[in-house]
Formats: structure tokens, sequence, C-alpha cells
């Protein structure tokens, strides 16, 4: 009888957490009419995440990009504020460096930071126009690379957008884009020519 209970009340977390995954165990364990190290080892036997992390995944999910799908993003996206700021991280592995060299190749970085100034635009579409791009040290092997994007103007379905990409605090890559925004009807007519 008590193993039925358990099985039944553990079905019921998974369908609950999985509806609202912000429920503290606490929460959940008055909810249940049990203790809270009761819904703890529920969890782990499940193998549902602590809260901290549900709520990174949440907030994972709900960040918003309007030009770009999430696997477009060259590196890992840290944070958006679409048409203000953002910040996105890129770790450097074997396949993205020069053999000679023993350095990142540059397209890497660039795309990293390009992304990250295509993701920034309030708009369905997003099109580079211009980037102005200074490579300022080589970048290596497991290193790192936290590039930052502003938007510093904005006219009409155009946008001035300024990228820092960092290694522990230092200047790795700066740049400037113009980009264009536009809506995916009017990009599809034609009207962004």
């Amino acid at each position: 009888m008590r193993y039925q209970q358990k099985e039944r009340r553990q079905e019921n977390l998974r369908d609950i957490i999985a509806r609202n995954p912000l429920l503290t165990d606490r929460e959940l364990a008055v909810y249940f009419g049990v203790s809270v190290p009761t819904i703890r080892l529920d969890r782990a036997e499940l193998g549902i995440a602590e809260l901290r992390q549900r709520t990174r995944l949440v907030a994972n999910e709900a960040i918003e990009l309007r030009a770009l799908g999430q696997q477009e993003i060259v590196g890992k996206l840290l944070e958006l504020k679409i048409g203000r700021c953002g910040r996105s991280e890129l770790m450097i592995d074997k396949t993205m460096i020069l053999t000679k060299a023993q350095a990142a190749r540059g397209h890497h970085l660039f795309g990293q930071a390009n992304s990250l100034a295509v993701a920034l635009i309030d708009a369905e579409v997003a099109l580079t126009g211009s980037a102005e791009v200074k490579f300022l040290r080589p970048v290596r092997l497991k290193e790192r690379v936290v590039a930052e994007g502003r938007v510093i103007k904005r006219k009409k379905d155009k946008y001035w957008i300024e990228v820092v990409s960092r290694v522990n605090g230092e200047d790795v890559l700066s740049g400037k884009w113009i980009m264009f925004g536009f809506a995916a009807a009017a990009f599809a007519a034609g009207e962004g020519e």
C-alpha cells in the first residue's frame, strides 16, 4: 500500500512540476502532506532538478529571440534585452583553432559578435549592413570569450550596434555594426530593398 502511495505521489509530483516548475519543495510538501525531505527524495529518484536549476531553465526558455533561432547563435546567449543590450559566451575548443598559430579562427569570434548583434534587433528579420571589426589579440584554446553588445542608436529600421568581446576582462575584439531590421512579411514582399 505504501509503495503505491509513493508511486502515485511521484507521478503527481512529476505532472505538477511540469505544469509549474517554479514551485518550492516546501509548497510541494504542503500540497502532498509530506515532509520537505520526502519531496527532495522523490525529486532525486525522478531526476527532477532543484528549484534553482528549474528557474534557470525556465528563464533560458523565456529569452525571446525575434530575428534568430536559438540554434543560430554562435556561442551561448547569457543575457538579452532586445533593442538594448545582451551578452553571450563562446568556449574555444580544438575545432576552432588554427593549427600553426594555435589561435582561434577569426570567423568564430566574428560569428559570435555578429550573431549577438542580430539578436539585439527588435525585428523578425535582421541583416548585417556593415561591420567594422578589430581583432585585438589572439584567443587561445579553452579560453572563454564573453561578448557584450549594445544598441547605440536606432533610426526606423536601421540600428547602430557596438560589440566588445573579452577574455578574463581583456578586450580581444571590438566592433561597430550597422544592422537593418524588417517585418518578415515586408521582407518577403521585397519592401526592404
